[in-house]
């Protein structure tokens, strides 16, 4: 979320690296809590590098104990201890390489701006 700067009345965004920094952090302390989560990435404009003021957090968690619908799925998840707004999907191993292997419009957007946070991936 903005936060207000100690010696102005304004709110400031926070920049895409802390958004991403307090996201690994976040995703390092629920997978000490959550053993089946194997992976977490970002997609959207966090994923593509394009991130500005106003961007929201989309979140990809890898859960390989997840069942139900993903509403239930997502109750377990504290997503208000993220820095932003957050949309989330989560997905168990086999239904994220069903998804990547398919051709809908998620299955396009994934493919191209996926990043994972968790583990960490040297960049490309």
């Amino acid at each position: 979320m903005p936060v207000r700067s100690l010696t102005q009345s304004v709110l400031r965004w926070p920049s895409p690296e802390q958004v991403l920094a307090q996201a690994r952090c976040w995703a390092q302390q629920q997978q000490r809590v959550h053993p089946g989560l194997q992976r977490v990435g970002v997609f959207g404009s966090y994923g593509r590098g394009t991130a500005s003021v106003g961007s929201d957090l989309d979140l990809l968690l890898v859960d390989d104990r997840a069942e139900g619908p993903q509403q239930q799925r997502l109750r377990q998840w504290p997503l208000e201890e993220l820095p932003l707004a957050c949309d989330a999907l989560v997905l168990t191993t086999a239904e994220l390489e069903k998804l990547l292997h398919g051709s809908s419009r998620m299955a396009v957007e994934l493919q191209r701006d996926l990043r994972w946070l968790l583990p960490n991936e040297p960049p490309v």
